[in-house]
């Protein structure tokens, strides 16, 4: 093989496993829920060609409130699903749709589109950090 087609093949590779790691690569940290006033653990997701931010950091024991704003009109986003907690909700464009949820264990949860294709993370922790 000449020089050339090295450089060219390396390149390739190495472009390959860029692309991967942007789309499939470990995610740091994560947006951490705000205890607000009613008690409840509270974060705001905008749901626009996915979710934003698409990692919620929350705390064991406490009620979680999410509030989904639909931004876009596409069918996949129509509906938000938490498998592990049975709950599903619709979310109607422009409208701020409200999902309560009791995370009681620690662990990593995933929520969905309705067909699979947005996905987010919620992590439930015993403690949070102080920031």
């Amino acid at each position: 093989m000449a020089l050339s087609q090295w450089i060219v093949t390396s390149a390739g590779l190495l472009l390959i496993a860029g692309i991967a790691w942007f789309f499939w690569g470990s995610k740091k940290g994560g947006s951490q829920a705000e205890v607000g006033t009613s008690g409840y653990q509270e974060a705001r997701i905008h749901v626009k060609g996915g979710y934003t931010p698409d990692t919620i950091v929350v705390q064991s024991g406490k009620p979680l409130r999410l509030e989904f704003l639909r931004e876009e009109k596409s069918a996949c986003s129509e509906m938000v699903v938490f498998p592990e907690f049975h709950k599903s909700m619709m979310l109607p464009f422009g409208q701020k749709v409200s999902v309560e949820l009791f995370p009681n264990r620690t662990g990593t949860y995933a929520f969905t589109c309705q067909m699979g294709m947005y996905k987010g993370t919620m992590i439930v922790k015993d403690e949070l950090s102080k920031s």
